[in-house]
């Protein structure tokens, strides 16, 4: 009887010495990149490398005169924002539909939604810039925020939400004659928070770091994003990779916060999303 506990505290030991370890290896990327934000660029270029910081601060200072720091915050922000409410409106009505109403052709419709997961998203850039050409919309936040405002991933995450909900809920609102749309809104969706919550984490994370859309379609440094206006911070044989991990650094930490103060809501709500098929 007694080999029994000493087996499950060797196997609860074994586990927090991994969790250790994977927490070493998931905060070390930062803790570099906070060191070298405070080395001189000789510093940072030694190799082999040094960890010893020069506690040059004034790194911080450069970045704000080498970008538009604030506006290209401020595009960041906006830009996050409305991806984020765009997505929690449009695909919890899409997926609501899918999972709650019966129409004809709904199963061949949704696979077709489905479907747009297997295209790799680099084959969307040409035709949607296309489009953002004809209508003007070129170096402005429009460019940046209306592809973003839909996803399939996130009517696929929020119907398999709807479908763990039970079917009594929409029978009883029927009965007291509320409509689709009475339900959808009155009813379903404050049930469907941690899905949407997880959904907005999701949407927050890809908005906030995406590069590749912002530095094809804007190309003024009013107009940036951060990760596009650090991206430009990169020299073609040359780069400030102090200033450069100072700025990282800055546009990391909002996103860090956020995902430090939400992580139980997003896990719940991932758990949640999944209870269903």
């Amino acid at each position: 009887m007694a080999e029994r506990p000493a087996a499950a505290r060797g196997g609860r030991t074994a586990t927090h010495v991994t969790l250790l370890i994977g927490a070493a290896v998931m905060v070390g990327p930062f803790l570099w990149q906070f060191l070298t934000s405070l080395k001189t660029l000789s510093n940072a270029m030694k190799v082999p490398p040094t960890f010893t910081p020069d506690w040059r601060w004034s790194n911080y200072g450069d970045v704000f005169e080498l970008l538009p720091f604030g506006h290209q915050i401020l595009n960041t922000v906006l830009m996050t924002a409305a991806r984020t409410a765009g997505q929690l409106l449009f695909c919890s009505m899409a997926a609501y539909a899918f999972a709650r109403l019966r129409f004809p052709g709904r199963g061949l419709l949704f696979g077709i939604f489905l479907s747009v997961l297997m295209v790799p998203p680099p084959l969307f850039v040409i035709p949607q810039y296309e489009i953002m050409a004809d209508l003007g919309w070129l170096n402005s936040l429009t460019a940046l925020i209306v592809p973003g405002l839909f996803s399939a991933f996130g009517v696929f995450l929020l119907r398999q939400f709807f479908l763990g909900l039970p079917k009594e809920l929409d029978e009883a609102a029927r009965l007291d004659g509320a409509g689709p749309l009475r339900i959808y809104w009155s009813v379903m969706l404050p049930l469907a928070k941690p899905g949407l919550l997880a959904l907005g984490i999701l949407t927050v994370l890809w908005s906030w770091n995406d590069l590749f859309w912002p530095l094809i379609v804007n190309t003024d440094p009013e107009q940036m994003t951060l990760s596009a206006g650090l991206a430009s911070l990169q020299g073609q044989f040359q780069t400030d990779y102090p200033v450069l991990m100072a700025g990282s650094l800055l546009a990391s930490l909002p996103v860090i916060v956020l995902f430090t103060v939400m992580q139980r809501h997003f896990i719940q709500g991932i758990a949640f999303s999944g209870n269903k098929g």
